[in-house]
């Protein structure tokens, strides 16, 4: 079963997807994204995604070109190692914007002076 939790993140909505991606659980993730307003950005979080199949991949596919078609950007993030390894042999990492998580969220420094008071 696929479960999704929806954050908002000023005009960016993450998408926490946990489970499989597969023919029979997408149709949550379709509703989720098409009902997706005022946003600039939709980046779906896979660290949770545990499979994915061809028919999973075709729904990303359709959900990033509906998204393009609003303006939308469309990015994965958090991309497990067995599945970056399925889009680069159906060569779709060259189709989608993957991040990682580190990449979306740049760390906070904390002043010296912040630094000092804690030593």
């Amino acid at each position: 079963m696929l479960k999704i939790d929806a954050k908002n993140l000023g005009t960016a909505t993450v998408l926490r997807l946990q489970g499989q991606i597969v023919n029979g659980e997408t149709s949550i993730l379709r509703t989720v994204v098409q009902s997706l307003s005022e946003t600039s950005a939709v980046i779906l979080n896979l660290a949770q995604v545990t499979t994915i199949d061809a028919h999973g991949l075709g729904v990303l596919l359709e959900l990033r070109e509906r998204t393009h078609e609003k303006g939308i950007r469309f990015e994965l993030m958090n991309v497990s190692k067995p599945m970056s390894r399925v889009l680069e042999i159906t060569r779709l990492d060259s189709v989608f914007q993957i991040t990682s998580g580190v990449e979306f969220f740049p760390p906070v420094r904390a002043p010296l002076a912040a630094l000092r008071s804690c030593a």
